[in-house]
């Protein structure tokens, strides 16, 4: 089946609007953003929503910019605009390096920030970077709105906390002086998802890994994150040892599954060496290499 099933439309006006139109359908309303994951699903018939909600001319939820010590992200900023953002880039160059290696421009130019969150594909390469970031989320109802952590947002493979009735419309990213950041992918084929991927961000102060993250996609890190090789590495001097060690915890923290993209072993491998990689080049990074 190659068809949509019939389903109604309407164009939101405002995100006021947009949760109206939601409160009133219902778990038989869907909102469409770039519909890059949602239009397959329908033309397959996996999704059959009576009514499509979009969000598109959602003027408020289009923004990149600085509030106070974080950054902000509206939900319908597109991929295209994260890539060229000098805000993001200035801060965290890990997501110019993490937009270059998704899909295509094709998807870039319509696919957005708030829909690939929402997603939860196991191999979203922004799931990883978001979580490595310790960014948040806020998730908007009738009611008013509440922030996430990205590390509680996912409950499991497109499973999130957005429930009926609600709209992510931000995420936002903690601004970490002195951080340097590297994002690394492993694919198939140029735009596929990945094999394994790895985004982590480090601040070296004298030496000493004063913070980090690490975030996977791809090899069944738990909420995409390696708390576990974080809390080895803080504190400790940032040579070459101790960044080894860290990336071995990461992989032995994770549960890859054998599929169509390689055996689980040869995934676990990736984990290892592609986090040795990102936190190799993010310490040069924060150190001014």
């Amino acid at each position: 089946m190659q068809t949509p099933a019939p389903t109604d439309y309407v164009r939101a006006t405002s995100v006021d609007d947009a949760l109206a139109q939601l409160q009133k359908y219902g778990d038989e309303a869907r909102i469409m953003a770039g519909g890059h994951s949602l239009i397959p699903m329908m033309r397959l018939r996996l999704a059959r929503p009576e009514m499509l909600v979009d969000i598109n001319d959602l003027d408020e939820l289009k923004h990149i910019k600085i509030e106070g010590n974080e950054i902000v992200i509206g939900a319908m900023v597109r991929h295209r605009e994260v890539l060229d953002s000098p805000i993001l880039f200035e801060h965290y160059a890990a997501f110019r390096e993490c937009e270059k290696v998704i899909a295509d421009p094709v998807v870039r130019n319509r696919g957005t920030v708030g829909g690939s969150f929402c997603q939860a594909d196991p191999a979203e390469d922004l799931s990883a970077l978001g979580s490595a970031l310790r960014g948040t989320v806020v998730i908007r109802n009738a009611q008013g709105s509440r922030t996430v952590p990205m590390r509680e947002f996912h409950y499991g493979p497109y499973t999130t906390q957005v429930e009926d009735g609600e709209i992510l419309t931000e995420i936002r990213i903690p601004i970490r002086p002195g951080a340097g950041s590297a994002y690394e992918k492993v694919e198939r084929r140029i735009g596929d998802w990945a094999v394994a991927s790895v985004g982590t961000f480090v601040v070296v102060k004298n030496g000493v890994v004063e913070d980090c993250g690490i975030g996977l996609a791809a090899v069944g890190a738990p909420h995409y994150s390696a708390p576990e090789a974080e809390a080895f590495l803080i504190g400790k001097e940032a040579t070459e040892e101790n960044l080894a060690q860290a990336a071995a915890i990461a992989a032995d923290h994770c549960d890859p599954a054998s599929d169509q993209r390689g055996p689980a072993d040869y995934k676990k491998h990736l984990a290892k060496e592609l986090t040795l990689r990102a936190l190799r080049r993010s310490v040069q990074s924060s150190q001014g290499a």
